[in-house]
Protein backbone atom coordinates (compact mmCIF):
# COMPACT_ATOMS: atom_id res chain seq x y z
CA UNK A 1 0.00 0.00 0.00
CA UNK A 2 1.13 3.36 -0.90
CA UNK A 3 2.10 5.58 2.26
CA UNK A 4 -0.44 8.00 1.48
CA UNK A 5 -3.29 5.34 1.06
CA UNK A 6 -2.22 4.18 4.93
CA UNK A 7 -2.44 7.91 5.86
CA UNK A 8 -5.84 8.14 4.92
CA UNK A 9 -6.51 4.75 6.41
CA UNK A 10 -5.02 6.51 9.41
CA UNK A 11 -6.80 9.49 9.72
CA UNK A 12 -10.22 7.84 8.89
CA UNK A 13 -9.44 5.46 11.88
CA UNK A 14 -8.54 8.41 14.30
CA UNK A 15 -11.81 10.31 13.09
CA UNK A 16 -13.75 7.22 13.79
CA UNK A 17 -12.30 6.83 17.28
CA UNK A 18 -12.79 10.42 18.11
CA UNK A 19 -16.80 10.05 16.91
CA UNK A 20 -16.39 6.82 18.96
CA UNK A 21 -16.12 8.60 21.94
CA UNK A 22 -19.22 11.29 21.62
CA UNK A 23 -22.29 10.80 23.49
CA UNK A 24 -25.89 12.00 23.07
CA UNK A 25 -25.15 13.60 26.29
CA UNK A 26 -21.81 15.60 24.67
CA UNK A 27 -23.39 16.27 21.52
CA UNK A 28 -26.54 18.36 23.61
CA UNK A 29 -23.42 20.01 25.62
CA UNK A 30 -21.86 21.53 22.54
CA UNK A 31 -24.97 22.55 21.24
CA UNK A 32 -26.33 24.30 23.94
CA UNK A 33 -22.31 25.99 24.57
CA UNK A 34 -23.10 26.92 20.59
CA UNK A 35 -26.29 28.52 21.44
CA UNK A 36 -24.81 30.56 24.69
CA UNK A 37 -22.42 32.25 21.89
CA UNK A 38 -18.90 29.30 21.93
CA UNK A 39 -18.17 27.93 18.61
CA UNK A 40 -15.39 26.02 16.85
CA UNK A 41 -14.31 23.51 19.80
CA UNK A 42 -10.92 22.73 19.84
CA UNK A 43 -9.44 19.85 21.85
CA UNK A 44 -5.79 21.77 21.57
CA UNK A 45 -7.71 24.64 23.19
CA UNK A 46 -8.95 22.79 25.77
CA UNK A 47 -5.58 20.83 26.70
CA UNK A 48 -3.84 24.22 26.83
CA UNK A 49 -7.45 24.91 29.47
CA UNK A 50 -6.62 21.77 31.26
CA UNK A 51 -3.10 22.50 32.32
CA UNK A 52 -3.95 26.32 33.06
CA UNK A 53 -3.17 27.09 36.58
CA UNK A 54 -5.42 29.27 38.32
CA UNK A 55 -6.42 29.63 41.76
CA UNK A 56 -3.65 29.08 44.67
CA UNK A 57 -4.53 27.15 47.49
CA UNK A 58 -1.89 25.82 49.71
CA UNK A 59 0.92 28.16 48.76
CA UNK A 60 0.15 25.75 44.94
CA UNK A 61 -1.70 26.74 42.05
CA UNK A 62 -4.10 24.68 41.01
CA UNK A 63 -5.16 23.49 37.50
CA UNK A 64 -7.11 19.90 36.57
CA UNK A 65 -4.21 17.99 36.98
CA UNK A 66 -3.95 18.91 40.39
CA UNK A 67 -6.27 15.98 40.94
CA UNK A 68 -6.78 14.25 38.14
CA UNK A 69 -3.20 13.66 37.15
CA UNK A 70 -1.24 13.37 33.69
CA UNK A 71 -2.51 10.03 32.94
CA UNK A 72 -6.57 10.26 31.80
CA UNK A 73 -6.65 6.63 31.58
CA UNK A 74 -5.28 6.40 35.38
CA UNK A 75 -7.55 7.00 38.54
CA UNK A 76 -6.81 10.55 40.05
CA UNK A 77 -7.31 11.91 43.77
CA UNK A 78 -8.95 14.58 44.96
CA UNK A 79 -6.05 17.04 46.68
CA UNK A 80 -7.72 17.45 49.57
CA UNK A 81 -10.16 14.59 50.23
CA UNK A 82 -7.88 12.04 48.84
CA UNK A 83 -11.30 10.62 47.39
CA UNK A 84 -10.56 8.51 44.52
CA UNK A 85 -11.32 9.89 40.96
CA UNK A 86 -12.11 7.93 37.96
CA UNK A 87 -10.29 7.78 35.22
CA UNK A 88 -11.24 10.99 32.74
CA UNK A 89 -10.61 9.15 29.32
CA UNK A 90 -13.80 7.42 27.97
CA UNK A 91 -11.63 4.83 26.07
CA UNK A 92 -10.87 3.98 29.87
CA UNK A 93 -14.13 4.42 31.19
CA UNK A 94 -16.76 4.59 29.01
CA UNK A 95 -19.35 5.87 31.04
CA UNK A 96 -17.80 8.87 32.06
CA UNK A 97 -19.67 11.70 29.96
CA UNK A 98 -22.90 9.48 29.43
CA UNK A 99 -24.73 12.19 31.92
CA UNK A 100 -25.25 15.62 30.62
CA UNK A 101 -26.27 16.69 34.00
CA UNK A 102 -23.79 15.39 35.62
CA UNK A 103 -21.14 16.82 33.52
CA UNK A 104 -22.38 20.38 33.61
CA UNK A 105 -22.24 19.45 37.70
CA UNK A 106 -18.34 18.93 37.78
CA UNK A 107 -17.77 21.55 35.23
CA UNK A 108 -19.19 24.10 37.94
CA UNK A 109 -17.54 22.85 40.80
CA UNK A 110 -14.51 21.84 39.46
CA UNK A 111 -13.61 25.47 37.55
CA UNK A 112 -14.72 27.21 40.44
CA UNK A 113 -11.89 25.01 42.76
CA UNK A 114 -9.37 24.84 40.37
CA UNK A 115 -9.86 28.70 38.43
CA UNK A 116 -12.27 30.19 40.70
CA UNK A 117 -14.51 30.92 38.78
CA UNK A 118 -16.83 29.16 36.76
CA UNK A 119 -16.30 28.26 33.22
CA UNK A 120 -17.34 29.74 30.04
CA UNK A 121 -19.38 28.18 27.22
CA UNK A 122 -16.06 28.19 24.78
CA UNK A 123 -14.07 26.60 27.98
CA UNK A 124 -16.29 24.14 28.55
CA UNK A 125 -16.60 22.64 24.80
CA UNK A 126 -12.90 22.86 24.58
CA UNK A 127 -12.03 20.99 27.63
CA UNK A 128 -14.84 18.45 26.60
CA UNK A 129 -13.63 18.05 22.77
CA UNK A 130 -10.28 17.45 24.52
CA UNK A 131 -11.71 14.73 26.86
CA UNK A 132 -13.11 12.98 24.20
CA UNK A 133 -9.95 12.56 22.51
CA UNK A 134 -8.69 10.57 24.94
Amino acid sequence: MKPFGTLMILAGTLLVATAASATPATDELFARYKSEGASGFDAERGKKDWLKEGKEEDGKKMSCTTCHGDDLSKPGKHHKTGKVIEAMAPSANPERFTDAKKIEKWFKRNCNDAWGRECTAQEKGDVLKFLLSK
